[in-house]
């Protein structure tokens, strides 16, 4: 099962979980939850491959290429690590 650490705490999910879940029980803020605020903003320390694709509410907020939306993301067969 793939995993995502957000400062030091991990959570395992299925793959192609969203990892909205995951990262409020690991205390990443959230706003809108809708990928309209920026409130949630992630940065991938490692395993962005193991992200899907940003989606267009997260290439519209011109995210820098090691930031997702926690709320918008989805974990594929690995790992990853993060922090906020």
């Amino acid at each position: 099962m793939p995993k995502i650490t957000i400062d030091g705490q991990s959570k395992e999910l299925n793959a192609g979980d969203a990892i909205q879940a995951s990262c409020d029980e690991l205390g990443v803020p959230f706003g809108c939850q809708a990928g309209s605020c920026g409130t949630c903003v992630i940065i991938i320390e490692s395993g962005m491959e193991n992200l899907g694709p940003k989606n267009e509410l997260e290439e519209d907020m011109g995210l820098n290429d090691n930031e997702r939306l926690a709320c918008q993301a989805c974990i594929g067969a690995g790992d990853v690590v993060a922090s906020w």
